[in-house]
């Protein structure tokens, strides 16, 4: 029985799909696209995300599990699921209306588990900052997020949420010691000065001690396509990720 009448809500899912700027339905057909390409088609869809994050289903069919990767770009496992679940319940699944199917056996490579970063999790909704230097306007400006970041092993991202500011941002970190390295990307307002373009580019960021605070720099190309860096800095807000707490941090952060 892959749900019982107490059940935990799928917190880690629901934050990493808000931090993809996704609705549930959005979401669904993201799923069902992915499958799609892949040759393996699932019907996801906004009911079946629903019970997924109400953690009134604790594993999702192989077709599920594997597109749910590709669309958040992380495995199985640090989605929220449970692996026992996943295991023992390895042919039966849900079928997008509430019931279950029985699925073929598959023999499929486990996920990756990755060994936790020393020190703690990074784990929660951080306040992202930045500074650039705007040529066209002779002026510097710093960019402003709420974000969630979600740690899994040595792995972490970075998902703005959607009512914190009009230009998403993400990334894509690894953690080494104190010392964290990946690359960002922001898509820019549509609206907004810069007209949707997309940025990107690399970061370094170094943990305080309290490890509620991390400070580095940013590199990327300007639209001169030179090499231009600044400063960027994440200081820690809250370390839950549940729907209340990224309701109340899902808006612009308050000006300095």
């Amino acid at each position: 029985m892959l749900a019982s009448m107490t059940t935990r809500s799928n917190a880690t899912l629901r934050a990493v799909r808000m931090g993809l700027l996704m609705s549930q339905d959005d979401f669904a057909r993201a799923l069902r696209e992915a499958g799609a390409r892949a040759g393996v088609p699932n019907d996801a869809n906004k009911r079946l995300v629903q019970r997924w994050e109400a953690g009134l289903i604790v594993s999702p069919r192989p077709a599920y599990a594997r597109a749910l990767e590709v669309v958040t770009g992380l495995p199985i496992g640090s989605l929220g699921f449970t692996l026992a679940a996943v295991s023992r319940t390895e042919g039966i699944s849900d079928d997008g209306r509430g019931g279950h199917d029985l699925d073929p056996p598959a023999v499929e490579k486990p996920a990756e588990v990755r060994q936790p970063a020393p020190g703690g999790n990074y784990s929660g909704v951080w306040l992202s900052r930045y500074e650039y230097y705007s040529s066209g306007r002779g002026d510097t400006f710093t960019g402003r997020h709420y974000v969630v970041l979600l740690q899994h092993g040595d792995r972490l991202t970075v998902r703005s949420l959607p009512g914190s500011s009009d230009s998403p941002l993400t990334m894509d970190l690894t953690v080494d010691g104190s010392v964290i390295t990946g690359t960002w990307v922001e898509q820019t307002a549509p609206q907004g000065y810069y007209r949707g373009a997309r940025y990107h580019g690399a970061i370094q960021l170094l943990a305080e001690p309290t490890r509620r605070r991390l400070t580095g720099k940013w590199v990327g190309f300007g639209k001169e396509m030179d090499v231009n860096t600044g400063p960027w800095e994440l200081v820690f807000e809250d370390a839950s990720t549940n729907k209340a707490t990224l309701a109340r941090y899902d808006r612009r952060p308050d000006p300095e």
